[in-house]
């Protein structure tokens, strides 16, 4: 009898943990799956034949609007550039966020909480009012209607993001390890190139995958700095919509244009990076 009830407790466990998996995974598909699936079907749409109530599936397909979108060969153009400037802006958020990261993580000081508060107000601030302003400040630098003033637009943006992972990714190094270094000989240079950077690089390869994904997204900073001298693929792609009229097929066309891409850059770049330090990152936010 023990025998029997103990294999039934440690059956109820299993059971619940099979229906909460049940459960995650169908909110998942109604919150991504079902509208991603809906949006395929706009994609497809047969401009001649269209698609109205009550039919639920597309009476008819074809690739006409995938073939107006994408045959336009302006937007390969767009795409490199919009791959090379968020290159660009990842690797200047690293650089960028490295010696406040470390400050945050590895040095004790009485305003810390407000550096904190200070560093994540632009992501408190809706990202129009930053770029407004920046957009202002930049045309009287000569920098508006530039690659390197969308560089820069961006990276106000995703430099807080970069600067909390790294900062959880530095916290987890021992101290004992930089303490050692330090007896052997090691210089500040040394320490910080040969030991902080190698043992912080998960937290980079988090930081720089979801920096890189913000950039290669971002819409609002870019068309009001950028657009019309500088187009990224979100902006070229903005004028398919149809102006003030949403086309959905061209909508749907659009959004897979964008999500295709960054999915395949999260999955092949998650496989190096630790979810520990993603979460801790995205945790103190």
């Amino acid at each position: 009898m023990q025998v029997v009830a103990r294999a039934s407790a440690s059956a109820r466990p299993r059971s619940g943990r099979v229906w909460l998996s049940v459960g995650l995974f169908a909110a998942l598909g109604l919150t991504l799956g079902l509208p991603l699936l809906v949006a395929a079907m706009w994609s497809l749409v047969n401009p001649k034949k269209g698609w109205f109530a009550p039919d639920l599936v597309p009476p008819s397909v074809s690739t006409a609007y995938w073939q107006s979108t994408l045959g336009d060969p302006s937007i390969l153009e767009a795409f490199g550039l919009s791959l090379l400037i968020g290159v660009l802006v990842t690797f200047l958020s690293m650089l960028l966020a490295l010696p406040s990261a470390y400050a945050l993580a590895r040095i004790p000081f009485r305003a810390k909480r407000l550096i904190e508060l200070f560093i994540l107000a632009p992501l408190i601030v809706p990202g129009i009012i930053i770029a407004i302003g920046l957009g202002t400040l930049f045309l009287r630098l000569g920098l508006a209607y530039s690659v390197t003033g969308v560089v820069l637009v961006q990276t106000v943006g995703t430099l807080p993001l970069m600067i909390r992972i790294l900062t959880a990714s530095l916290e987890g190094i021992p101290e004992d390890v930089l303490r050692a270094a330090r007896t052997l000989g090691a210089s500040p240079w040394q320490v910080g190139w040969r030991i902080i950077v190698p043992l912080a690089r998960p937290g980079f390869m988090a930081g720089g995958l979801l920096t890189f994904i913000s950039s290669f997204e971002e819409f609002d900073k870019t068309f009001i700095v950028g657009s019309p001298m500088v187009q990224t693929l979100t902006t070229k792609l903005w004028s398919f919509l149809g102006g003030q009229l949403i086309i959905f097929p061209s909508a749907a066309v659009v959004t897979f244009a964008l999500l295709v891409p960054t999915l395949i850059i999260f999955f092949l770049a998650a496989r190096f990076a630790k979810d520990d330090v993603m979460a801790a990152g995205m945790g103190k936010l």
